[in-house]
Formats: structure tokens, C-alpha cells, sequence
């Protein structure tokens, strides 16, 4: 037999305060997964609130195809205090309202409009795991998402998206060159 467990505490410091049974600690404690929240992995959302239309559209027996890119931009935008269990509250719920047709901003609770910069950035924030992470690697890949977004943001207009990033145009070019963005010249 296997026990998967779960839990939002700190069990290790739960045993140090004689607030979790140590025997019981050892036993469940084979091997840790540390999963991060959702507003710490963005790019995950995409992938899951298409998944919640489609598994709600099928039990539902509904046919609410698409999330437009404008209701995605708010999904994306919002910090998701109710991790990954919100996102699928909240797509049950649009599936059985609307019943047809695609999600877009109107069908969003206005709360998640109302998401300000501060709230954005602390979306942003990334933890930092008793394992350490590579910072590099980390720096590379928030690099990388940033030259995406200005680009699809503008078009893919070199010169436009080198403005929004307060960057030499040819400095993106180098960046693009780097990690292998190709765009149409």
C-alpha cells in the first residue's frame, strides 16, 4: 500500500513544537514533493484552465470551447490565493453558467479585474526551496518570458518591443539571437 499525502503546513516544525506525531512524520515523510503554488507557476495556468473547461464540459455535458486571450491575460494577471483548487472552482463554475460559447472577461468575478501592479509583481515572486534553485537558469527563463510577451505584445515588431523593454534594438536582437527566438525580420 502507498499513502500520498498533502499538506499546506510545516510538518517537520509541527514535530519540533509537539504539534504532529514524529513516528507518524517518519513514516509519510519517504519521499517530499515540493509543489509551488500556482501564482508562482504562470505558465501552468494556461495548461490547466483549458484542461478544467474541457473535464467540466464532459461531465457537464456543456460546450463552452475557448478562453479568449483577454479573460486568459486576467487569469494570468491574478495571484490565485486559493492555489490550483480556485482555478478549478472558478472553470466548474463559468462551465455550468454559460453552458456554450468561449469564456471572456464578462464571466470573470470582478475581484480578479481589480488585480494591481504590486499584486502582479507579488504573483511573481518566486520561493526559494530548502534545495536552492539554479539562478541562472531561473534569470535565463524570466528573461526569455519577458522577450515573449513584448513580442507578442507588439506584434512581433523588433524595434516596438525594444522600446516597451527600455532596450536597445540591437541588444534585443542579440537577446533573441541567444536563445533562439526567431521572428519575422
Amino acid at each position: 500500500m502507498r499513502v500520498i499525502t498533502a499538506t499546506n503546513q510545516n510538518l517537520e516544525a509541527a514535530v519540533e513544537d509537539k504539534k504532529f506525531r514524529e513516528d507518524l512524520f517518519y513514516r509519510i515523510n519517504v519521499i517530499p514533493i515540493h509543489i509551488p503554488p500556482l501564482r508562482e507557476r504562470k505558465l501552468d495556468i494556461p495548461i490547466l484552465a483549458n484542461h478544467f473547461l474541457a473535464k467540466f464540459n464532459q461531465i457537464n455535458n456543456k460546450a463552452v470551447k475557448t478562453i479568449t486571450p483577454e479573460a486568459m491575460h486576467l487569469f494570468m494577471r491574478y495571484s490565485w490565493p486559493g492555489n490550483v483548487r480556485e482555478l478549478q472552482n472558478l472553470m466548474e463554475r463559468i462551465v455550468v453558467i454559460k453552458e456554450t460559447g468561449e469564456v471572456c472577461v464578462d464571466d470573470i468575478p470582478g475581484k480578479m479585474h481589480t488585480v494591481s501592479e504590486k499584486q502582479a509583481m507579488q504573483g511573481a515572486e518566486i520561493s526559494l526551496p530548502e534545495e536552492g534553485v539554479d539562478f541562472n537558469e531561473v534569470v535565463s527563463n524570466f528573461e526569455k518570458e519577458l522577450l515573449l510577451k513584448a513580442l507578442k505584445k507588439t506584434g512581433g515588431v523588433k524595434n516596438s518591443a525594444a522600446r516597451l523593454l527600455k532596450l536597445n534594438r540591437t541588444t534585443l536582437v542579440e537577446k533573441l539571437r541567444r536563445f533562439n527566438i526567431l521572428t519575422p525580420s
